[in-house]
């Protein structure tokens, strides 16, 4: 019997966006507790070219072992094509949306860059019926990454980076330094701190103040006419959505006894500063989480979050979207459609 086929985008090397071919290959194959979906659309995020390009940020005992060819994403939105045993409660014809096997998946075990794609039933939700595809698709990573470090992680999984489980903050009324405000994760902890009545100071260039303030900023920084680590002082909170060596900057807005999240962790080296200081210093890895997803569904339904989308691009182009990426000044997502996706 011959094997049945999809378009994807795959890879059979590490390197640039040139290495992303749009080409044919087998379709998933559902086991127990799956749900296969057909893709309209896909949500583009760091990992992404992190994986695209190796892994080349993490140590060497760190890098999964990949096997080419890869297809790489996580974030999908669809129509259910099939349900397995027991991964009961979907139909077929269900519009969904999810985050697929993340941070296991992180050998491009994912494959959301397909028209179709294997979920498990864990990890998977109703898409919310006010938006559409597109900006459901944006959504899932990125909201998942602001919900679990804001209000609930989610998960027991010990850190890597730290010793301790990863514990939110209280955010009502407390005032909260949100840096890379803007970008695809940024926009998602303005609104959620917003949400949670915090009081938010939000960090991007000029061009984004305006949509920001929308969100529910209360203050706009402009980085590239004023150094925020310069004017800001006792600090709740700094989220630094942007994160990696520069984080540790931050350090001196915050009170003693608050806390600096930094998305990407890796490269902080300020512990020793920040324990003088009486800040904790705290990260968490997204995780994969349908019911989540759940919840968050019901806020987006209600326009409660909205998704930003920066650009769109048809599957046949992802590399297009991963140098659009590269250029940076990002404003919420980029989003890759697939067929008949709106």
């Amino acid at each position: 019997m011959p094997v049945k086929t999809m378009k994807a985008i795959r890879q059979h090397a590490f390197g640039g966006p040139d290495v992303l071919r749009y080409e044919d290959a087998p379709m998933p194959e559902l086991k127990t507790g799956e749900v296969l979906v057909r893709v309209q659309a896909v949500g583009v995020n760091p990992p992404d070219w992190y994986l695209r390009e190796g892994y080349k940020m993490l140590p060497p005992e760190w890098r999964p072992p990949v096997s080419f060819p890869l297809i790489l994403g996580t974030d999908v939105s669809g129509v259910v094509e099939a349900v397995a045993d027991d991964a009961g409660g979907l139909e077929r014809g269900d519009e969904v949306y999810s985050m697929v096997r993340f941070p296991a998946g992180m050998a491009g075990d994912s494959g959301a860059y397909a028209e179709y794609v294997a979920v498990p039933a864990s990890e998977i939700a109703r898409k919310p019926t006010h938006i559409d595809h597109v900006h459901a698709a944006g959504a899932p990573m990125s909201l998942l990454t602001a919900w679990q470090f804001l209000v609930d992680p989610g998960h027991d999984e010990p850190n890597p980076l730290q010793p301790n489980r990863h514990e939110p903050v209280p955010l009502e009324g407390k005032t909260v330094l949100v840096n890379g405000a803007a970008g695809g994760v940024g926009h998602f902890v303005v609104q959620v701190a917003t949400l949670k009545g915090a009081r938010v100071i939000a960090i991007a260039s000029g061009r984004h103040e305006a949509l920001l303030r929308d969100l529910g900023a209360d203050e706009f920084i402009d980085y590239t006419q004023t150094i925020a680590d310069d004017v800001v002082r006792n600090a709740d909170l700094v989220v630094d959505a942007v994160g990696g060596a520069t984080s540790g900057r931050f350090l001196r807005t915050l009170k003693r006894g608050g806390a600096l999240f930094p998305i990407f962790p890796l490269g902080f080296s300020g512990f020793d500063e920040a324990e003088q200081l009486g800040v904790t210093v705290s990260a968490t890895q997204v995780r994969s989480n349908g019911a989540q997803l759940a919840a968050l569904g019901r806020l987006l339904h209600a326009e409660a979050i909205r998704v930003v989308i920066d650009s769109t691009y048809p599957l046949a182009d992802a590399a297009e979207a991963h140098e659009r990426a590269a250029r940076g000044h990002i404003q919420g997502k980029i989003v890759l459609t697939v067929n008949e996706a709106r």
